[in-house]
């Protein structure tokens, strides 16, 4: 489906919003992975813990696309603190994450007016930096809007066997 980038409203997601957003992360998540937890169950656990991210005074947000009524993608952010500093160095930084657009209506701008309201958002909360882990294929994107990559994030594997810890089993 073509969408015309000027039927698409983004507005800030709400607490009532968390069942659909749910199976928006479902419908994401599931699209290239290994589904290892029955929908059902995931899309409650999941709804519960965005509900409770979506209230007010929360570091979370969230931007819900919409064309109509109808969503069509969504992206959250983290607003991460950290220890004070006594010296010129920001205090806090933006994580962005779960950005999804629907395949139909990718390549409209939906993705560029997401992001937008994530970066407005930052700016508002004085933040320096916005950091995300990209797919190969979402790179080219974050590159257009100004990401770089950087060489001084560090990450260790710890090599949890998500298959048998908390996660409901199909």
């Amino acid at each position: 489906m073509n969408t015309p980038e000027e039927t698409i409203e983004v507005r800030l997601a709400t607490e009532s919003d968390a069942m659909m957003l749910a199976r928006l992360r479902y419908e994401f998540r599931s699209s290239f992975h290994q589904v290892i937890e029955n929908d059902v169950l995931f899309i409650e656990r999941c709804r519960a813990w965005m509900q409770d991210r979506l209230r007010k005074d929360t570091h979370w947000k969230c931007w819900i696309a919409e064309c109509g009524q109808t969503p069509v993608g969504n992206v959250w952010a983290q607003l991460v603190e950290k220890i004070p500093n006594p010296i010129a160095e920001p205090e806090q930084y933006v994580y962005v994450t779960n950005f999804y657009v629907r395949a139909e209506h990718r390549s409209h701008g939906i993705g560029s007016k997401l992001l937008s309201a994530v970066l407005a958002w930052s700016r508002s909360q004085s933040v320096r930096t916005v950091i995300l882990w990209p797919t190969e294929r979402s790179k080219r994107f974050y590159a257009s809007h100004g990401f770089s990559i950087t060489h001084d994030i560090m990450q260790l594997d710890l090599g949890v066997d998500l298959d048998n810890s908390q996660y409901h089993l199909r």
